[in-house]
């Protein structure tokens, strides 16, 4: 019936103001030093933006916002408060706009307004987070990201370049945000959980920076504390985690027709570690798993250049040697690469397959490999870091890993 009236755009209007409207009417105080928009003016405004776009469009809603301009700085100037603050009044703003929006995009102006609603009710605890719970070091990382993100990223070409064609600038530097934004994921659910869930937790985390560092700061642990081997034990395994996600987000991130002909494996694969994990996990309580373990900062500009420049080689390497080996010579270097790290051998062979040189149904077998021989270097690291006991926990699971993914082919 609505729709029939032609008055969905109003509605949704309605909606918008009455959804901002509720909650700075919640913080609108009392008195003369109330602030100077509440429930009913909010959804007016609502309202009379979107009004204004269908009878005059852009140039009458700019006289309004221009009215409704003067009218607030009138209410500003009278406000008794010492600090009033403009937050109300850009959201009255806001709500104009978005009034107006509604006419053309109401998914979008919805979206909008849930969004500000959400700034606007946890305020408080925005600027908790600002000012007590973030530190100078993950302010500033959190600024690389973002540099990285929307400076760096839109701004490098999206083409095949070298003497091979195996270089994409657009692709190593999307594979490089996506590392940090995983990476960041991971140390926010960290500050945000707290050292309660203990060594499993740290661990899946920092496996996103590096599985094997992680796998060695357990052993390193374990050696420490013997009692508590087997819950060590379990967190490492669980670290693979984070390098099966990363293969998979590699491989999405490069073309999403990469993720299916090594769907099944990855599933299989992270299936069988956290089964594996669990297993270790169950009987046992870890009598001093409290701490986060620490293997470098959730955004490191350093270790994000090295991946790029680690990515950088390993897929020139590769693809010379698919030019003048053809695949046997792709297999070799997954091989050799994978010892020390699976996601730019994954990024390589993504590159490849994206450029056209193999075939995506060709991949599954080279990041098998690859993933393969980092397994291998994890149970080494393993035993050398945690000794004899660690590594017999460990070395279990990375060979049952390991078959999980191989025996995934079948499904494929």
């Amino acid at each position: 019936m609505i729709e029939t009236l032609g008055i969905t755009g109003a509605a949704t209007a309605l909606g918008i103001g009455l959804l901002v409207g509720l909650e700075r009417e919640r913080h609108k105080g009392q008195g003369q030093s109330r602030a100077c928009a509440g429930l009913r003016t909010f959804a007016i405004t609502a309202l009379l933006g979107y009004g204004a776009m269908q009878v005059g469009g852009g140039l009458l809603v700019a006289a309004v916002a221009i009215t409704l301009g003067l009218l607030i700085t009138v209410a500003y100037w009278r406000s008794l408060s010492d600090d009033p603050g403009l937050t109300s009044e850009v959201a009255l703003f806001t709500v104009l706009v978005l009034g107006a929006l509604c006419g053309s995009q109401p998914q979008l102006a919805i979206a909008m307004a849930v969004v500000m609603a959400g700034l606007l009710a946890y305020r408080q605890k925005l600027h908790h987070f600002a000012r007590s719970q973030l530190t100078e070091a993950e302010m500033r990382d959190a600024l690389v990201l973002l540099t990285a993100a929307l400076v760096v990223l839109p701004l490098a070409p999206d083409r095949y370049m070298g003497p091979y064609g195996g270089i994409n600038l657009r692709t190593i530097c999307t594979l490089t945000v996506l590392l940090m934004v995983v990476g960041a994921v991971g140390h926010v659910a960290v500050r945000a959980l707290g050292t309660r869930y203990g060594y499993a937790i740290s661990a899946i985390a920092s496996g996103f920076a590096s599985s094997t560092v992680t796998i060695a700061a357990m052993g390193h642990i374990a050696g420490k504390e013997p009692a508590n081997v087997k819950i060590l034990s379990a967190a490492a395994i669980f670290s693979n985690l984070a390098t099966v996600v990363q293969v998979g987000l590699i491989l999405g991130a490069v073309d999403t027709g990469l993720l299916r002909p090594v769907f099944w494996p990855l599933v299989c694969g992270a299936l069988a570690t956290g089964l594996y994990g669990l297993c270790l996990m169950f009987p046992n309580t870890a009598k001093s798993a409290s701490q986060p373990i620490k293997v470098g900062g959730a955004f490191n500009l350093k270790l994000a250049l090295v991946v790029t420049l680690t990515m950088t080689g390993i897929t020139f390497l590769s693809s010379v040697m698919l030019r003048h080996y053809g695949e046997a010579g792709l297999m070799l270097t997954a091989t050799f690469t994978g010892f020390a790290d699976a996601h730019a051998s994954t990024a390589s062979i993504a590159s490849l397959a994206k450029s056209g040189q193999l075939p995506f149904d060709a991949i599954a077998m080279p990041v098998l490999i690859a993933v393969s021989s980092n397994s291998l270097s994890k149970c080494v690291v393993a035993w050398v870091s945690g000794g004899r006991r660690f590594a017999m926990y460990l070395i279990p699971g990375q060979v049952l890993l390991t078959l999980a993914m191989w025996s995934g082919i079948l499904l494929s």
